[in-house]
């Protein structure tokens, strides 16, 4: 059985990378066609797709061979990053400094330490309840009132977006399927499959054919065009696979338009964040296509809807 399982997964992996190695050198052989100007836009916002795709499927070929403990580490890596850029690009006071300090060091790796100890209701309840009780006492004890509301409600949903959604990616291996043992590694891959997968081919088909933005204040590249067809080609695709889950194809369809809704979603909430703050990136850790919040922000909403489909209707 376990011989099953890795040769499925090894296809999953296997069968993303060459699909995505000649999308790279597709995209490198029609450079001059996609960015004629030699400083063009698109070919520059689609590699950067491709790019994140390549990290994507590097990121899960190693936690593949690390196991969940490994997985855990890496998600655990991911949150931290992304957490630092969200909090970096908002205004802080000194008596916020001991509460982002307990984020950092305490309330995450506290997260990910639930996921990797299996204590599955704590780390339901640890976050949303808990440290959002806890940050605004920590706020307060330090006695500076000013803007104190703002700025803890920044730190709360910095923990919520960039830790406890993140953190549900690899809550999946935890869950008990029915005739699934020792396969969720393989939800893990589809989730975050579907997610990249419908922002790139969105992307693709909006600047193909698109001409109806969805909204010009938030995202004025995206539009309806883009989004139905993206959504649309992606959720066949996902049902495709439904092979290497434990849904049935209509099922695989249904959810992976499920993820590809709130794939957009998340999009659209980071970008209203980020227009709010006055800046085009999250951070600048990937040179010339932003940070990781930037690279993750569809799994962000995406990750905690698919994690309770998943554990509520198949988990044993």
């Amino acid at each position: 059985m376990q011989t099953l399982i890795d040769i499925e997964l090894l296809f999953l992996i296997g069968g993303t990378v060459v699909i995505l190695g000649a999308a790279h050198a597709i995209a490198k052989a029609f450079r001059t066609k996609l960015d004629p100007t030699g400083h063009g836009t698109f070919y520059q916002n689609l590699m950067a797709r491709i790019y994140a795709w390549w990290a994507m499927v590097l990121v899960l070929a190693v936690a593949m061979l690390v196991g969940k403990i490994g997985t855990v580490v890496i998600f655990a890596a991911i949150s931290f990053q992304a957490l630092r850029e969200f909090l970096t690009m908002t205004p802080t006071r000194g008596g916020d400094h001991r509460a982002l300090c307990w984020s950092f060091f305490f309330i995450l790796p506290a997260q990910y330490l639930c996921i990797a100890l299996e204590l599955e209701v704590m780390s339901w309840i640890f976050i949303p309840v808990y440290a959002f009780m806890f940050i605004p006492i920590r706020a307060a004890l330090a006695e500076d009132t000013t803007d104190f509301l703002a700025r803890t409600a920044r730190t709360q949903w910095g923990l919520m977006i960039c830790v406890y959604f993140v953190s549900q990616g690899p809550s999946l291996l935890l869950i008990d399927i029915p005739g699934y043992e020792g396969e969720n590694m393989k939800l893990l891959f589809f989730m975050v499959l579907i997610v990249q997968l419908s922002d790139v081919l969105q992307y693709v088909w909006g600047k193909s054919i698109g001409k109806t933005p969805i909204s010009e204040k938030l995202s004025p590249n995206k539009t309806v065009e883009g989004l139905l067809g993206g959504v649309l080609t992606t959720s066949a695709i996902g049902a495709l696979l439904w092979w290497a889950t434990p849904f049935s194809p209509l099922a695989a369809w249904f959810i992976s338009l499920v993820l590809c809704i709130m794939g957009f979603l998340g999009g659209i909430v980071m970008s209203a964040i980020k227009r709010d703050r006055g800046i085009k990136d999250f951070g600048t850790m990937i040179p010339g296509h932003g940070g990781v919040m930037d690279r993750i922000d569809s799994l962000c909403l995406a990750a905690p809807v698919f994690y309770r489909i998943v554990i509520f209707y198949y988990g044993g």
